[in-house]
C-alpha cells in the first residue's frame, strides 16, 4: 500500500489515493459513479485569466455545476474526448444543461494562446470557458489541484507533447468541490452524477 500511495501522490492522483484508502477503511459507498471528494482541502479555486484576460474564480459560476478539466489543445485523444463527453452531458440533461459550466485549464500556455484556446473550446460548446496562466501560474494551479503534467519530447527537434492527469473536478452550485471523475468513465456516468448534484441544489 505504501508503494501505491507514493506512486499516486507523485503522479498527482491524490483523488485515487483517497478512493483506495476509503475502500481499505470499509467506508460506505456513495451514490456517485465518480470519486466523492467532498470536503477535500485542495482544488478550492482557480484564479486564472480567461481568453479575454478576465481573472476567473469558481465563485463566478455560482448557481451552476462547474466541471474543470486540465489539458492542452494539441492533445490527440484524452482532451477532445473529455470535452466532447461534457458537451454530450449538457445535451442529455436537457434544460438543466444550462446549469453546467465547462472550464478548460491549459497546461501548455506556451502553445495555447488565448486565440487558440477560444477557438478550441468553442468547437465543443459556445459557453465553455478556457483559462490560461503564465508558466508559473500554471505550475501553481496544478499543484493546488494536485494535477500532474510534464513535457514529453517529440520525434522531431523542439517538438513535444504533454503527459497529464486525465480527469475532471466537479464543483456543486455553491462552488464546493465534490467529485473527481476519471477519464474513461463515460458521458452516462457523468450525466448520472450531475443529475444527483442538481437535485441537491
Amino acid at each position: 500500500m505504501a508503494d501505491t500511495r507514493r506512486f499516486l501522490i507523485q503522479r498527482g492522483l491524490a483523488p485515487l489515493l483517497a478512493l483506495a484508502l476509503s475502500a481499505c477503511d470499509g467506508a460506505q459507498p456513495t451514490p456517485f459513479k465518480a470519486i466523492d471528494i467532498t470536503g477535500a482541502g485542495y482544488a478550492q479555486d482557480l484564479n486564472l485569466p480567461d481568453t479575454d484576460g478576465r481573472v476567473r474564480h469558481i465563485a463566478d459560476f455560482k448557481g451552476k455545476l462547474t466541471v474543470v478539466f486540465f489539458g492542452f489543445t494539441q492533445c490527440p485523444d484524452v482532451c477532445p474526448t473529455t470535452m466532447l463527453e461534457l458537451a454530450a452531458v449538457k445535451k442529455a440533461l436537457g434544460a438543466d444543461g444550462d446549469r453546467v459550466q465547462g472550464v478548460f485549464v491549459s497546461i501548455d500556455p506556451e502553445r495555447d494562446t488565448p486565440e487558440v484556446l477560444k477557438a478550441y473550446v468553442a468547437n465543443f460548446s459556445p459557453d465553455f470557458v478556457a483559462l490560461r496562466g503564465s508558466l508559473d501560474q500554471t505550475k501553481d494551479i496544478a499543484k493546488r489541484f494536485k494535477v500532474f503534467y510534464a513535457k514529453v519530447p517529440g520525434k522531431t527537434e523542439g517538438s513535444y507533447t504533454m503527459d497529464h492527469t486525465a480527469g475532471s473536478y466537479v464543483f456543486d452550485a455553491q462552488g464546493k468541490v465534490r467529485l473527481f471523475t476519471r477519464y474513461g468513465s463515460g458521458a452516462e456516468a457523468l450525466t448520472h452524477d450531475l443529475r444527483l448534484l442538481l437535485k441537491q441544489g
